[in-house]
């Protein structure tokens, strides 16, 4: 019992210190937290969070390969597609976001780089099913609805677009996003 007390207690203090940026200390506590108990992803997670603090996206790579190894969570195969992108490995990136929007439709920063991803690869059409996913999760749903909206745009599907935009601006005449695109589609 005391290992996963230790555990716990090393995993927060490791949080403490990386949310106010002192990332020794922070991973000298992540460290203990992974020997405490490795068979969770979350201290693994914190080391890969450290190594991109300080640039070493290889170090962060294998470390969010680590967590997903323990424990292939969205958070996890996101962290792996962040590296990918900045390494300009767009397909491989495209994949994990793809992967950790299966595991939930609800992770905002895997749907955003999923579609940033899609535009650099030209399969724009592809994240339509996660950008539906997520909107009938209610996550985010009006910047959703907007991003949904522009990609249909792109894809010259403007009536479907009118209609996301209509609903956004219907709850929230002040969305300058949607106002935006709509001057954009009545030009």
């Amino acid at each position: 019992m005391s290992n996963q007390l230790d555990y716990e207690i090393n995993k927060e203090l490791g949080e403490c210190y990386l949310f106010m940026g002192d990332f020794d200390k922070a991973e000298e506590y992540y460290r203990k937290a992974a020997g405490d108990n490795s068979q969770c992803a979350a201290p693994y997670l914190g080391l890969a969070t450290v190594a991109v603090q300080r640039s070493q996206l290889d170090k962060a790579l294998v470390l969010y390969q680590k967590a997903a190894s323990v424990e292939e969570t969205d958070k996890a195969l996101c962290g792996i597609g962040l590296v990918y992108m900045e390494q300009g490995e767009h397909a491989l990136a495209f994949d994990y976001f793809a992967r950790a929007l299966d595991k939930s439709c609800e992770n905002i920063v895997a749907l955003n780089c999923l579609v940033r991803e899609s535009y650099q690869l030209g399969c724009v059409e592809k994240v339509l099913p996660y950008l539906e996913a997520t909107l009938e999760s209610g996550t985010e749903a009006e910047a959703v609805r907007v991003t949904l909206a522009g990609c249909l745009i792109y894809l010259g599907r403007g009536a479907e677009a009118r209609e996301h935009l209509e609903s956004v601006l219907g709850a929230n005449p002040a969305n300058q996003s949607a106002k935006e695109l709509f001057d954009t589609m009545a030009a």
